[in-house]
């Protein structure tokens, strides 16, 4: 789709212009062709209030509305000037990229096929023409084009999301188990090693401490009586 912005009806275009807005007008083309449009704006609605039949003062008005993305406002200052038109194809084909702003198909295809029949040569009216109608085929099918990519791009988003979502969830869950079969293994260690260890009954253990007095007693015997053999010994070499 082309879209060219609304452009200015100079004064000269236009013998029968009232002398009243024209000092408003100019000051306003001024103001517009340094892109200050909201200025530009104030001095169309002037010459507007001095001559509300001034088909410069309306269109240059529509103009700088446009301009501001206001395009409602656009919209009503060109249906004010349609009976007295002097440029229709420029008229309807900017009427139609008003309607396209607001997505009013239905007007645009209307208004590009009447630019088209006043200037069948225009290209950019023809490609906004054959866009306008897709658009309205579209927008009459269930919704708007746009919005159905929209849709589409958001469906898109989501569904990603939601495999991010998942593949998050499932590695999850795949460490909790680990995490839980680490667990169960050392467990079961603990659980094996315990099993190794011999399990001793108490009367085991009273006849391994009575072996191990005994061994004490006979050791103790034993150093006793190599002891009093030493000092017999002694006591006889010092008698000899």
């Amino acid at each position: 789709m082309k879209r060219y912005l609304i452009l200015l009806l100079m004064l000269c275009t236009l013998p029968g212009f009232a002398q009243a807005d024209r000092h408003d007008v100019r000051a306003g083309n001024r103001k517009f062709s340094k892109e200050n449009f909201k200025e530009a704006e104030i001095d169309y609605r002037k010459a507007v209030v001095k001559d509300s039949t001034s088909l410069h003062a309306q269109y240059n008005l529509a103009s700088a509305l446009y301009r501001q993305q206001d395009y409602p406002g656009a919209a009503k200052a060109l249906e004010s000037v349609k009976e007295q038109e002097v440029l229709p194809a420029r008229y309807y084909y900017n009427s139609g990229d008003t309607a396209l702003q607001q997505k009013d198909y239905q007007a645009a295809v209307d208004a590009f096929r009447q630019a088209l029949l006043r200037d069948p040569a225009d290209l950019d009216a023809k490609e906004n023409y054959i866009y306008a109608k897709k658009m309205l085929e579209n927008q009459q099918n269930g919704g708007d084009g746009n919005n159905q990519q929209q849709n589409q791009d958001q469906n898109q988003d989501q569904n990603q999301d939601q495999d991010q979502q998942d593949q998050q969830n499932q590695q999850n869950q795949n460490q909790d188990q680990q995490n839980q079969d680490q667990g169960q293994d050392d467990k079961d260690q603990n659980q094996d090693q315990q099993g190794q260890q011999p399990q001793i009954s108490p009367q085991q253990a009273q006849q391994m401490l009575r072996a191990i007095q005994a061994k004490e007693k006979e050791t103790q015997d034993k150093v006793n009586k190599e002891k009093a053999a030493l000092l017999k010994s002694r006591q006889k070499e010092k008698n000899w």
